[in-house]
Formats: structure tokens, sequence, C-alpha cells
């Protein structure tokens, strides 16, 4: 029960296609039906959109079943090369951590990295007795992180998995 202070989970890959490609779909949270790893854990959940139209500002807000939970994103930060997000939970129960995506040039594509870093409250420490974040959360990283490579890929239409 006295793992530190916070967590961080992390994930990354390379994407075939550049950097800009990749970013406009995830500095646009009206883009993140497309990839996102959670959209699939309740297909009725409630969104709403707000702020900006994207970038610095842009929020996004859901509410569903209990598995997709409620929350809310704002993107807190955002350059041609890291996007940062305020991600709060409300349901299952309440954290706030920081989310962040890195996009740098590898090759002819992008080495994407997503990580989410945060307190390691009370209620995680007894989680971390069971399990982990990394655990809990590393896998729809992993999985959303395939979803974003296929859809910039798809865009970028330079590359061979593209249709």
């Amino acid at each position: 029960m006295t793992k530190g202070d916070t967590y961080r989970v992390e994930r990354r890959i390379h994407v075939d296609a550049p950097p800009a490609v990749v970013h406009e779909r995830v500095v646009d949270l009206h883009r993140w039906t497309s990839w996102s790893p959670w959209e699939d854990l309740d297909p009725d959940q409630e969104r709403r959109y707000g702020g900006a139209e994207q970038g610095v500002g842009a929020w996004y807000a859901w509410r569903g079943n209990r598995k997709a939970g409620q929350g809310r994103m704002e993107i807190v930060g955002a350059d041609e090369s890291t996007v940062t997000i305020d991600l709060q939970f409300v349901k299952p129960f309440k954290s706030r951590s920081t989310t962040a995506f890195e996009l740098r040039p590898d090759g002819d594509g992008t080495l994407v990295t997503w990580t989410m870093t945060g307190p390691n409250t009370a209620m995680l420490r007894l989680m971390g007795l069971f399990t982990s974040m990394d655990k809990l959360i590393g896998p729809d990283f992993e999985k959303g992180l395939q979803r974003l490579k296929a859809d910039a890929e798809a865009a970028d239409g330079s590359t061979p998995s593209a249709t």
C-alpha cells in the first residue's frame, strides 16, 4: 500500500502516417469516436462537447452505463508534438489524472506515446493489492493506439494498410 504518491501508465506505437495526420485525430475530441478504446463500452452513452472546437479549451463529457461511467476531459495543452488532457472521472469512482500524447517523427511515420499519470489515492492503493493501474488501463491504451494507427494510416492513404 506504499507504492508512491503517483502512478504512471504508458504505451507507444509506430504509426505509418505523418505526425500532422495523427495530431488531428487526437487534438479534435469529436474524432475520438473513431478510435477511442472506450467507445464500445456503451453505444448509447450521452456525449457533450464544448469550449474550443479543438485544441486548448476543447472539452468532452460523457455519461454511460456502468462500464462507461461518467466523466469529463479537457485539452489543457497542445502543440504540434504534444496534446495534454485533464481527465476527470465521476463514476464508477472519482479520480483526476493527466493524459498526454507525444507525437515524434519516426522514419516516414510517427512514434505515438500515450501516458496517464495521477495521484495514487487511498482507493487506488487498495486496488493495488489486487491489480495495478498499468494492468487496468494499459490494455485499453494498446487497443486505442491500434485503432488510432488504423484510422491515421487509412486517412493518410500512402500506406499499405489504407484501402
